[in-house]
């Protein structure tokens, strides 16, 4: 396998660039507002977020089950981060749309990210649109990683074919 060379991009005037992101990932408050939508319905709306940033991916918002204005349910099926623990995967229903495993959330998190526990992070490829403070999020790449891009932030990202070896 060949691995490409990553090319940093540098991040303007409010910018960050993830590659300035710490690994072990960092998690801090955001008073951004988030709003997710689905099947046409406002799935849930806060400003009580966490992002999770790590290096070469675009931020991950957690929010608190009480933002979220419909059901959540239990998927089935784990995974486990090297960081944060195991991951339970949830569906969202809202409107005329069912998004099997769409989401998900650490019940118990390893030390660290405590803070993360019971809250919940969507994919933004999986429902009809995110928001955060307005500006639509378009979704990381690849059918892993559940980043979500801003303006805000920039590249280069992982999770697109070739970027494995990063």
């Amino acid at each position: 396998m060949r691995v490409r060379k990553v090319h940093r991009e540098i991040p303007g005037a409010g910018q960050e660039s993830v590659w300035d992101y710490p690994r072990p990932p960092a998690v801090e408050a955001s008073g951004e507002r988030i709003r997710i939508e689905l099947g046409g319905a406002l799935v849930a709306d806060t400003t009580d977020a966490l992002r999770v940033l790590e290096t070469s991916h675009p931020p991950v918002y957690y929010l608190p089950p009480e933002a979220f204005l419909v059901p959540v349910h239990e998927a089935g099926g784990l995974s486990m981060c090297e960081f944060k623990g195991m991951a339970h995967y949830l569906t969202i229903a809202a409107g005329d749309r069912i998004a099997v495993r769409s989401a998900w959330t650490y019940p118990e998190p390893w030390p660290g990210y405590e803070s993360l526990a019971g809250r919940i992070a969507v994919y933004p490829s999986r429902m009809d649109r995110c928001l955060v403070d307005g500006e639509a999020v378009a979704a990381q790449e690849g059918d892993f990683y559940g980043g979500w891009i801003t303006s805000r932030v920039v590249g280069p990202f992982k999770g697109a074919p070739g970027t494995l070896g990063w």
